[in-house]
């Protein structure tokens, strides 16, 4: 029997796991999931339908150097699990795939340690696979070759089915995520207060928890907290637009906005910022799909609010271009993405 694949990741959040079982079967892959800080999706699934490795960092290099493995395949994850598959990659011969999913480095001083050394992975590995166009433009900008997109994917069966929808207005903004200052939430709260659109007849529905709180005077911002993806679509086919005015830190940069998949399934249009990755990524194009906003621009943000309102012809034409977009937009593409880079690099079984 061949070898496999080692895919260092740190967690197999409940929406990767498909994705991840597509690579693989097609591949033969074995993940070491090195736990850590899961800063941009729900917990890890305990029972997985894939091979897999449950191991601290530490332990990365002498795994990947074992000769187990026919290539290996790492993300950004952890401190020293990266540079540690690396060089185990080294070690055993066989090549090292880089999975990409910035497109701004982190500023912070302990990120800035990490600045060299990356650049020096993007520029020595064998294959890099990236989130998108905004990622690929900035790996090969630091010297990567062979890159290759895997999109950013739901399961789009679930997200697009037809299930009555929560609504507490006539016309309902939804915002999904973590309600901290980098999602934009502070910018949203006091955008929907300068669009004038008030209960009864509007509320801004908040799906997601965090330190950020909904002011107590702003009665049509509702705080529903975090909810269960069930309940997260009910709430989208119930609303007229999907919020995300996500804004680039020093610590953070949205690296796609996976609501923006799951709203554009049921239709929804979106209203995103330039410092989505969904907007640099291509996929949500202003007044295609969507409308775009500067980051952090208040005024923009509450107009657009205002005329997704004052308009449901504008909302029926981006939501239905939304929906058709985001169907290319899949589990197995992403899957095929990877296989690429694996081919490029000499080590995919399944002909890429």
């Amino acid at each position: 029997m061949s070898r496999p694949v080692l895919f260092v990741t740190n967690h197999a959040p409940p929406e990767r796991v498909p994705a991840f079982r597509l690579l693989a079967e097609r591949e033969e892959v074995v993940f070491a999931l090195i736990g850590g800080r899961l800063r941009h999706a729900g917990a890890s699934v305990d029972e997985l339908p894939f091979a897999h490795l449950r191991v601290r960092e530490r332990e990365i290099g002498a795994l990947a150097a074992s000769g187990r493995y026919r290539a290996v395949v790492a993300g950004l994850s952890g401190r020293v699990a990266l540079p540690s598959a690396f060089l185990g990659a080294r070690r055993a011969r066989v090549p090292f795939v880089l999975w990409a999913t910035i497109w701004a480095h982190p500023r912070t001083p302990a990120h800035a340690l990490s600045w060299a050394p990356l650049r020096l992975l993007y520029r020595n590995a064998d294959a890099v696979v990236t989130y998108g166009p905004h990622v690929s433009a900035y790996v090969r900008a630091r010297g990567a070759r062979r890159v290759f997109e895997a999109p950013q994917a739901v399961d789009n069966a679930f997200w697009s089915a037809s299930v009555p929808g929560e609504r507490r207005a006539p016309f309902q903004a939804v915002f999904v995520g973590r309600m901290e200052r980098e999602k934009g939430v502070t910018v949203l709260l006091r955008a929907w207060r300068e669009s004038g659109l008030q209960a009864p007849y509007a509320a801004l529905a908040l799906l997601g928890g965090g330190r950020i709180r909904a002011p107590a005077a702003a009665t049509s911002a509702v705080p529903l907290g975090p909810l269960g993806p069930e309940q997260v679509r009910n709430f989208m086919a119930g609303s007229d637009v999907l919020v995300l005015p996500s804004l680039a830190t020093r610590a953070f940069r949205e690296p796609w906005g996976l609501v923006v998949n799951e709203a554009m399934n049921q239709s929804l249009p979106v209203i995103a910022s330039t410092a989505v990755g969904a907007v640099a990524g291509g996929l949500v194009r202003h007044e295609h799909n969507g409308l775009v906003v500067a980051p952090g621009d208040v005024g923009a943000l509450a107009a657009a609010l205002r005329r997704m309102q004052a308009e449901p012809g504008l909302r029926a034409r981006l939501g239905r271009a939304g929906r058709a977009d985001v169907a290319r937009l899949t589990f197995a593409a992403w899957a095929d993405g990877v296989s690429r880079a694996l081919g490029a690099a000499g080590a995919s079984r399944s002909g890429c």
